[in-house]
């Protein structure tokens, strides 16, 4: 018992000083306190605080010098020869994400660099540990499409971190404006969602419903999009017509709305979703409440993904140029490990979205 009791012991302060290290509290050649310092700080017996330094010298955190202490050990050197990028998605295996990061690949492999895959499920607090966890590899930078971009993050001092480091990294999607004007590349979301309620105005639509997402930025932007567009074809502005969702929601609650309206027999003439799956999942719950698409209600979404053009009746929607977007984005990159001044120059680009016009809407 006494064993596993001094294991948690050392353990403990060895992922204290890592942690230290790690968001760059501890700088490469910073000297850290004694052993017996450690030891009267932490109620430590030596032997421990011994035992935890020297697991962190054996993972190439610190070095120890005879006579003179022990010390963080700078790593941009390693890291500059590692040839190794971290990538950060909130989903891998679905949606549109495959060919975005087949972009990100292509560009990257082409100049000798290996990606490090991770998701976060758009969770922070598994953005928190793939954040965590990639500060402690050797990677020369970053990709990343920030979790729950639109909301307050407790995550920057992990992005901080990385600036401590000298790793450069690039938004893709969204990012985080508390970070300030870092390098992204983003879609137009609200142009694209600009461009649908232009379109249906021009089919004659004008009970228009608006399902949008409200914890990441390009929902609120696409909502902006959308309200923007109202505003430019004369229709007014109703947020009782507006279905916001989370992701912890996103499977029940724009549906349970969508239910409550046709039930109420609400005018209705459109349903502009926040995204392809939504709309896809929309068409289905309209055809079990007896509602045919386009006939009785048209139905739009965003990013002219596999659902689209899978629907039963392929959704009108906008454009997604996936595997531009990530072969953009690893281009930047690039850019940056090349430029010794990149903080100072951060590289943005918004990719404009077109109109896909198919077969879900129709002449009102």
């Amino acid at each position: 018992m006494q064993n596993g009791s001094n294991q948690a012991k050392y353990y403990k302060l060895m992922e204290h000083i890592k942690e230290e290290v790690l968001m760059g509290r501890i700088k490469p050649g910073d000297q850290i306190p004694s052993e017996n310092t450690l030891s009267k700080e932490h109620s430590l017996s030596r032997h421990t605080v011994r035992k935890a330094i020297s697991m962190l010298v054996n993972e190439g955190l610190l070095y120890t010098e005879h006579g003179k202490g022990t010390f963080c050990l700078g790593r941009q050197n390693k890291r500059s020869d590692s040839k190794n990028i971290g990538v950060i998605t909130t989903y891998i295996s679905e949606y549109i994400f495959p060919r975005v990061i087949q972009g990100i690949d292509g560009v990257l492999s082409g100049s000798g660099y290996s990606i490090m895959l991770k998701n976060t499920n758009n969770n922070t607090a598994n953005e928190a540990n793939c954040l965590q966890d990639l500060l402690g590899k050797d990677i020369e930078g970053l990709i990343i499409e920030p979790t729950k971009s639109a909301l307050f993050s407790d995550n920057l001092k992990f992005y901080e971190a990385f600036d401590k480091h000298h790793i450069p990294y690039v938004f893709i999607h969204g990012y985080n404006t508390q970070l300030g004007g870092k390098s992204h590349v983003i879609l137009d979301d609200a142009g694209g969602m600009f461009s649908i309620v232009e379109y249906l105005a021009k089919l004659g639509h004008k009970n228009i419903i608006g399902v949008f997402k409200a914890d990441d930025i390009q929902g609120i932007n696409r909502h902006k999009g959308f309200a923007r567009g109202l505003t430019k074809v004369g229709l007014s502005y109703n947020p009782d017509n507006i279905i916001w969702f989370h992701t912890e929601d996103k499977d029940v609650k724009p549906y349970t709305f969508i239910r409550q309206f046709i039930e109420e027999k609400k005018e209705i003439d459109a349903i502009v979703c926040y995204n392809d799956e939504i709309a896809f999942k929309t068409f289905e719950l309209l055809g079990k409440l007896g509602v045919k698409v386009p006939q009785d209600i048209s139905i739009t979404g965003f990013d002219d993904s596999y659902f689209s053009e899978n629907c039963p009746v392929k959704l009108t929607t906008v454009n997604h140029p996936k595997e531009v977007l990530g072969q953009e984005a690893a281009s930047i990159l690039l850019e940056m490990l090349k430029d010794d001044n990149y903080q100072n120059n951060p590289i943005q680009k918004v990719i404009e979205p077109k109109l896909v016009i198919k077969d879900s809407c129709i002449q009102r």
